[in-house]
This record gives C-alpha cells, structure tokens and sequence, in this order.
C-alpha cells in the first residue's frame, strides 16, 4: 500500500523562497482555469490527457514549464475526480433511502460507476444536489515529477534540485533529511517560509494485528472506546478543549480589532492595525503544531485498538450529523475534521495491519440498552441510564450497539433510519411483552 512522507527544507534563503512562490502563483492560475473549465458536468468524459492534447493543439502558452503546468493539470483533473466520487457517495445514501426496488438500485448504482448518470434525468437531479461546481484556492503548491528533478548529498544532509521559472536554470533545496525522496514530489510552501516536500512510499502490509472482533466508538472525552470497555486517547478531550476555547478568545479580541480597523478614519493606522495585529502566520504555526499533535494521539488510539482486533465494526465517522447540536461550545469540540482524522487512521493502519475495519449502520446506537438491544434507556453525557436503574459507560455502551449491528441481519449499513426505528421498537415492545405479567400478557 501507499503513504506519504512528508519533508521540511532546511534553512533554504529567501531568494529561492520567492521564486518557488511566484512559480506556485502562475500555477494555481493553471489550476484555477482547470476547475473553471472542467470541475463540473462538462469534464466528466474529458480525461486530463485529452486536455493536455486540445490545449497542445491549440498552441497555449503558459509562464511556466511545460512540464510544470503539464502535472497541475493532471493533479487539478484527479482532485476533481475525486470530489465527484464524494458526491456520488452521498448520491448513492440517497437512491438507498428512496428506491426500494433492487433492481432499479442496481441500474441506477451502475449507471453510477460507469458515469452515465448524465442522460438520466433522475441521476443528474440527485447528483445536481450532491455535487456543487469546486473552486480552486490553491496557489502555493508545485507538482515535480520523477523525471524532473535531481538529488544529490550535500553537508550531511539530502537536497533535490528543481526546475524554476527560467529554463535551463534549476533551484536547490537543502532538506531536514538523509533519506533522499523518490517519485513524484508535492511541494507546498506554507505562510511561515516553511517549505514541505510531499511523496508516496511502498509500505509493506504486516499480519500483526489482533484475534478479537470489537466495535468502537467515538468518544467525547478520547479518540475511541471499545466494546470491551477499553478507552484509548484518553487526553484527546483535554486537547481539543484547551485548542477550542484558546482560538475562541482570540478570535473574539481579533473581531474586537477588526472592527476597530474597519471603523478608523486614518488609513495608516487600519493598515497597521490589520498588518500587525490581524496576521495569521502565528496563528497557522500555532494550528499546526495542534493538528500534529491531535493526529499523534489518534493514530496511537488506533494503533492499540487494531493491537487486539482482527476485525473492527465502526460507525461511518465521515458522514455529517444533520440535525444535531450540542451548543457552540461542543460543536467546536466536535468538529467534523477531528472525526476524519479518525476515519483515515481506521483506513491506513488496518489496512498496513492486516485487520478489517467493516463500517455498519449508526442509527440509535447510542440510545439502545446494548443488554437487550431495546430502546428504552436514556444517555445524558458519558452515562446511560437504562430503564432498570443501572447506569453504564455511555461510550462503551454505543461500542457494543455497534458491535451487534456487524451480525444484525435485519439492519443493514443504509438502512433508513425510520426503518431502523420501527425494528428496534418492535422489539422492544416484545421484550416488554414478554417480560410483563401473564395477566396483563392476556388483556393484549
């Protein structure tokens, strides 16, 4: 399988600094035009290739190399693939919720796949809803392919030679690294003159995971929780906490000042003001330092869950929660790119491990007594109160309703949540039935 490393420049002086800049700026503008273009209904059928043939073939020139805006367009076409195939992801929960008939799931699903949905008015109505026309506001990235660049040792450590803006004339650049990268490099130059060079290894796949089948939870407090009522990432809460409530007071002093920016009547002092005081190279280093740090304690949480688990049942954590809120402050907490980390650590460590992760259906998870599988028990916080008096671990308890929905044969992944609900109430009117008193068993 596939992953990326990621490396740092060393030191690398301003005036490479600025040309790799300006070089990215004419690039994002190729990049914008291929969004512009082709990011809806009329690049579906146009392969990246085919584009770069018309545009040959037109004689267009651009300020760049040929090669340079040769791989933007073709990195600009795969990034737009792939944001149509998470429309039609969406696309297909939908048809699931609203046609019953497998055969005409099955027509619809392959018409899908195939990209012929574009003939058909139903299709192009939902994939209209699913799939919004992107735009780019990428401008700090440069594509190199393999071919393209040199590497060679210098002062004990790796450089790579690129091409820059004038032919014949290459730039380079002193990497935090020994290992020399190989393939096609992603160079991307953050705010802070911090310039990263992405690139994709081969890693081996190891048969070192778990013998147990468990099912987990996203918790509120860590970064999963177990069926066997195991808590992994534990500091995960304090995290999020501290980098939630730190951004809202400074965000809330920033508006104070940007009001006070918008308002001043000396044109000096608003551009002072927004230029020392409402700068976010601090604020980026700051996230990013956060987001390393979150992503750190997620991947060791799934590290340990995959140490037991062969087989691992989890709830589609990128899918949106729509209709629920918990107030602003746990919203913030909450928030939708910690859960995608989660989902991606799922991904790439089961995958290098050698265990499965099966994603099953969420709805009432957390609001099922996971001791009779009924709906007759109530969660507030990280307790739920069932309907007898006992109280269990709220997280764990969602881990196990997750866990039998792996082998529940009447629910199924996308079952409607509606239908979801009507079979766990029949069941628990059963239980309730059975449990009561054989008088009252027979006035029913």
């Amino acid at each position: 399988m596939k992953a990326t490393r990621i490396l740092t420049a060393k030191n690398p002086n301003l005036g490479k600094i600025d040309a790799l800049r300006e070089q990215a700026r004419r690039l994002g503008q190729v990049r914008s035009e291929v969004w512009q273009r082709f990011g809806s209904i009329q690049g579906i059928h146009r392969t990246d290739r085919q584009i770069r043939d018309q545009w040959l073939k037109d004689k267009r020139v651009f300020p760049v190399s040929a090669n340079a805006w040769k791989e933007t367009l073709r990195d600009a076409k795969g990034d737009i693939s792939a944001n149509m195939e998470s429309a039609k992801v969406k696309a297909r929960r939908c048809i699931w919720r609203h046609t019953q008939d497998k055969a005409e799931q099955k027509r619809v699903f392959t018409a899908l796949k195939r990209n012929e949905w574009t003939s058909d008015p139903y299709l192009r109505r939902i994939m209209r809803n699913s799939w919004k026309r992107g735009h780019n506001h990428t401008h700090n990235q440069i594509i190199v392919r393999s071919d393209n660049y040199t590497s060679f040792q210098l002062g004990g450590r790796a450089w790579i030679k690129i091409p820059g803006l004038i032919k014949g004339q290459r730039l380079a650049i002193p990497l935090n690294t020994t290992i020399a990268p190989t393939g096609t490099l992603r160079l991307i130059l953050k705010d802070n003159n911090r310039i990263e060079v992405h690139y994709t290894i081969d890693v081996e796949v190891k048969q070192d995971c778990g013998t147990q089948t468990l099912g987990v939870d996203k918790g509120y407090t860590e970064a999963l929780v177990d069926s066997d009522g195991d808590h992994h990432g534990q500091e995960l809460g304090r995290v999020l906490r501290e980098q939630s409530d730190r951004l809202k007071a400074k965000y809330q002093r920033r508006a104070k000042l940007r009001a006070l920016a918008n308002r001043h009547r000396n044109p000096r002092k608003r551009e002072h003001i927004r230029t020392f005081n409402l700068g976010r190279k601090k604020l980026n280093r700051q996230m990013d330092k956060t987001h390393a740090r979150i992503r750190t304690i997620v991947f060791k949480s799934v590290h340990q869950v995959v140490d037991k688990a062969a087989v691992i049942a989890a709830e589609d954590l990128t899918a949106p929660m729509a209709g629920k809120s918990f107030g602003k402050n746990v919203n913030r907490r909450l928030a939708a790119w910690t859960k995608g980390v989660i989902a991606e650590a799922l991904e790439s460590v089961s995958s290098r491990r050698g265990s499965t992760v099966v994603l099953v259906n969420p709805a009432y998870t957390s609001q099922i007594d996971s001791r009779t599988g009924c709906l007759d028990g109530q969660r507030r916080g990280d307790r739920f109160y069932c309907s007898d008096g006992v109280v269990l671990q709220a997280d764990q308890n969602a881990a196990r309703n997750v866990l039998a929905r792996l082998f529940d044969p009447n629910i199924e992944r996308f079952t409607p949540f509606k239908r979801v609900k009507a079979i766990v109430l029949e069941r628990t009117e059963r239980l309730r039935l059975s449990t009561a008193q054989p008088g009252l068993q027979l006035q029913v």
